[in-house]
């Protein structure tokens, strides 16, 4: 006989107990343990889905308030540019006065767009690639290869590497013979 055994002795005969057996919870036991279980984990369950509610939320916010901010500076590097657009037109200069005023207010523009890295695609002189360059239209050149960018209507830029704009191009044809 083990040491966590004991004899039961009855009318119908010795029985042997085992002492763990005995201090076993019965299956209601079991059941109420295994519910308050449950209903504590569906608890912290519910409280980990409303925190990250409450993350999500405050990350949109958080973003939303970033990009307000970023748009704020990017239209406060602007002003200047418009300042000196206006005051270009407002001036009575002559021609000369007037195209410097203007080359200054793109240098303005091009200046912002840098800082912001945005580049421009040099296209003019390249073999045409699809990826940085829309064709809109065609020319017969003698002395250029054919598919060669002749002409940019319209400049492309990149931001960041990535495509922003693609160029606008006229693209070297081999003349008819």
């Amino acid at each position: 006989m083990s040491d966590d055994s004991f004899v039961l002795k009855t009318e119908a005969g010795e029985a042997e107990i085992d002492e763990q057996a005995a201090a076993t919870p019965s299956l209601e036991e079991q059941l109420a343990a295994a519910n308050a279980r449950a209903d504590e984990n569906y608890g912290k369950f519910l409280l980990a889905v409303a925190d990250f509610d409450n993350y999500k939320k405050r990350m949109q916010r958080d973003l939303d308030s970033i990009v307000a901010s970023r748009r704020r500076m990017l239209l406060e590097r602007l002003l200047p540019v418009l300042d000196n657009l206006q005051r270009a037109l407002e001036s009575n200069a002559d021609g000369e006065k007037l195209r410097g005023g203007l080359e200054q207010t793109l240098r303005g523009f091009e200046a912002v767009l840098a800082n912001e890295g945005v580049k421009p695609i040099e296209v003019r002189g390249q073999p045409f690639d699809p990826r940085v360059a829309e064709a809109v239209g065609t020319a017969s050149s003698d002395g250029v290869a054919e598919d060669t960018v002749v002409d940019v209507t319209e400049k492309g830029y990149t931001l960041g590497g990535d495509l922003l704009r693609p160029a606008k191009v006229i693209v070297a044809k081999r003349a008819a013979e």
